[in-house]
């Protein structure tokens, strides 16, 4: 690398897009760009906020006028032009507007992506002003951000419960041996508490107000933690706000099919597993990364679930760019993702 050259690793993410650089994350955003609900003169969509400005208008717009959109979907991209310009404002948050080089990016995918989606990471990456883009599967990252061991013969185990997916995967030596993707994450999560307080109390509520009962009150598993807020919402009969208390015990209810989701992803990975590299697993236990694994009682919920010891890494939350960045930082992992 140049000696004035940029790299960073970055988790391109379904709720957040992180990006590491030198050692520590420089970069920590919604996925969230707030575009005009009309195309311009041009045939193109005027973007109006990116980031955390644009989840501030969540909910909050009138969309026949401004529409708040998720450039990703289940972790792959789902509107390409928005997920290029997104990238673009970051990188030049980071590296700056004027730049006489251009960032080398190493960018988190699935690990279930088609050729097709990971073709669309790669080119908005570089049409955002990258020198070179490589890719890396995402429960890989992760692994190496959490530190484990993932250079050994011996197996580990890691699932990266992200905001639109959750994977599970057996690393061994640089490589992923067994893994599984499931389309459910922090989003289903957040849908389930949205259906449950619409079927239970007859309330309306919007995403970020589920996704603060879930950080707030939530939990995966009976911790012995019993806690309670208020949330306001719109009464489905009257048209009227009303306000309600929620408990961490429904939450817990509410949650139950999108855990269940998940635990079932780990499983299928196991059931398939090499029987030296499950036994290494039930000796060093799983590991567990993503914003996911941040709700309470969850390695808990997975311990009983599964039957193997499930631990959370130490920045979960990080764990995917910070790997990401460390790649860049390997000669071997750089060789292996380089584009050819």
């Amino acid at each position: 690398m140049g000696l004035f050259s940029k790299s960073l690793g970055v988790d391109l993410g379904t709720i957040n897009c992180l990006i590491y650089e030198n050692g520590q994350i420089v970069l920590q955003e919604p996925s969230l760009v707030a575009v005009s609900a009309e195309e311009n003169e041009r045939g193109l969509v005027d973007v109006l906020e990116i980031g955390q400005p644009a989840r501030e208008m969540l909910g909050r717009v009138d969309e026949e006028n401004i529409q708040v959109v998720r450039p990703l979907q289940d972790g792959v991209i789902a509107d390409y032009e928005v997920c290029q310009a997104m990238l673009e404002f970051f990188f030049n948050k980071v590296a700056g507007r004027i730049r006489l080089f251009k960032p080398t990016v190493m960018m988190s995918v699935p690990y279930g992506v088609t050729s097709v989606e990971r073709r669309a990471v790669h080119d908005a990456a570089m049409q955002a002003g990258a020198r070179m883009a490589m890719l890396i599967p995402e429960p890989l990252a992760a692994a190496i951000g959490a530190g484990l061991p993932v250079g050994t013969p011996a197996g580990d185990m890691i699932v990266n419960i992200g905001g639109g997916v959750t994977e599970a995967a057996v690393i061994t030596m640089n490589n992923i041996v067994r893994a599984e993707s499931g389309r459910v994450g922090g989003l289903k999560q957040d849908e389930a508490i949205i259906s449950y307080v619409r079927r239970k109390y007859n309330l309306s509520i919007g995403q970020p107000t589920a996704e603060s009962v879930k950080i707030q009150v939530g939990a995966a598993f009976d911790i012995g933690e019993s806690m309670s807020m208020e949330i306001q919402g719109r009464d489905n009969v009257s048209g009227l706000p009303r306000t309600v208390a929620i408990s961490t015990g429904e939450v817990i209810e509410a949650l139950q099919e999108p855990l269940s989701m998940i635990s079932s992803v780990v499983r299928s990975v196991l059931g398939t597993t090499p029987p030296e590299l499950a036994s290494d697993i039930i000796d060093r236990g799983i590991v567990l990364t993503g914003g996911g694994a941040l709700l309470r009682g969850m390695e808990q919920f997975l311990t009983r679930e599964i039957g193997v010891p499930v631990y959370r890494a130490e920045n979960p939350l990080i764990a995917v760019a910070v790997g990401a960045g460390r790649a860049l930082e390997d000669p071997s992992l750089t060789r292996l993702f380089a584009p050819t």
